[in-house]
């Protein structure tokens, strides 16, 4: 597995080189929540589309 340093550097070499700031945070912004819901599945933190569904209703 890549440390979060190496997919960093990985994520942020593959953008093009006239990238703004903004962006190259933002693709860290993604990797990271990424990193954040598989460690959440991990730990069976998750919930059903259905009860997903019903979450979202109530709003």
């Amino acid at each position: 597995m890549e440390t979060l340093k190496q997919e960093a550097i990985k994520a942020i070499s593959a953008l093009p080189e006239n990238v703004d700031l903004e962006e190259i945070m933002y693709k860290l912004y993604v990797i990271d929540k990424i990193r954040k819901g598989e460690k959440a599945i991990e730990e069976g933190k998750k919930i059903t589309s259905e009860e997903l569904k019903k979450e979202i209703s109530s709003w």
